[in-house]
This record gives C-alpha cells, structure tokens and sequence, in this order.
C-alpha cells in the first residue's frame, strides 16, 4: 500500500522535470515564429509604410544613441507611439518580447514602435537579446535610465509608454503584455490607433 503514494510522487516529479526540461530547451525565436515573420517577410509586411514608420523598419534592431530620443519621438508626431522600455537581462522582458514582435509586425504601417533599452550596462548583452528576440524597429540605448527618467516611463522592467499622435505621452504600463490581445486592447485604448 505505501509503493503506491511512492510511485505517484516519483511520476509527478518526472512529470514535472519533463516539462521543465521542454520549457527550457524552447529557443525564444521559435516561440516568436507562430506570431511574427522572418526578416523577409517583416519587409513584404512592412513595404508600402508611411514615411516616418518606413524609417523606423530601415532600422531593425539597431541600438541608437540615446541622444536620439526626443528626435526619434518629434519625428513621428501624427501616429500613434508605443515605446516599449526593456532590458537583456529581465526575464519578463523575454516573456512579452514575442507579443511585440507580433504585434509591431501587423500594426507596424499604421501604428510606430520605438524600443528603449534601459539599465543594460553596454557589452554585447542587448545586441545578443536582439538577436534572439528581433524587432522590426530600433531601440534607443539608455544605460543610466536618463531618458526614461526624462520621458517619466517606470523604473521598473518592462514598461510600456503610449504617445498619442500630437506626441503626448498618455499611459505608462508597467509589467509585461504577454497577449497580442491585451497589446492591442492598450494601443488602441491610450494611443488612438
């Protein structure tokens, strides 16, 4: 009688490290592909954009200066912004990562995405997380948190500012959207789109 509750444990904990050992030899570029394309297709996707959003896409996963900011901003006045504040290495960032790369890539002609890499000390960490997690758009390099500070987005990882289209910022989202659903409820929501 006492094998019994013993086998039922030693299943359960096989069980478990099964799905754990599957969770973690998941590569985050194959969680990504069901939602959001390759590179190729993010350009056919993308082909056709409004200017200032065709500017964002000629810049995928390039990390800008973060001098840049507030001209990256200014110059897309008239649309809607999501600027999403992440860093290489916050876990829930790598969570929400596949939503933005879904949702930039089916909004991306109408609505802009700008990314804001913050608290990442420099090195080769966060071309490594872009690697990984490919974006169609840029993000701006922000190491000391300045221009997050300045634009009043949370010192906390991730965080999700919405502009709408006269460049006012009106909502900041704290935590991670791991829904397209969700994503595009805010977007619509805070941004106007």
């Amino acid at each position: 009688m006492r094998r019994r509750p013993v086998l039922l444990a030693v299943l359960a904990v096989a069980l478990v490290a099964v799905v754990v050992v599957g969770l973690l030899q998941s590569s985050p570029t194959k969680e990504a592909a069901g939602g959001s394309p390759d590179a190729a297709g993010l350009r056919t996707r993308l082909a056709g954009s409004p200017a200032p959003l065709a500017r964002l896409h000629d810049r995928p996963n390039a990390l800008l200066p973060a001098r840049t900011f507030a001209r990256e901003l200014a110059s897309l006045k008239g649309y809607p912004v999501v600027v999403n504040k992440w860093a290489s290495w916050c876990g829930p960032c790598r969570s929400e990562f596949p939503t933005f790369q879904a949702v930039s890539a089916q909004l991306g002609k109408r609505v802009a995405f700008l990314g804001l890499n913050s608290g990442d000390a420099g090195g080769g960490a966060p071309a490594t997380f872009l690697r990984d997690f490919p974006l169609s758009y840029p993000s701006v390099s922000d190491p000391d948190n300045v221009v997050a500070r300045k634009q009043q987005i949370a010192q906390s990882w991730p965080t999700t500012a919405f502009y709408d289209r006269t460049g006012k910022q009106t909502y900041s989202h704290q935590g991670p959207y791991l829904t397209a659903a969700d994503l595009e409820a805010d977007i619509r929501r805070y941004a106007g789109a």
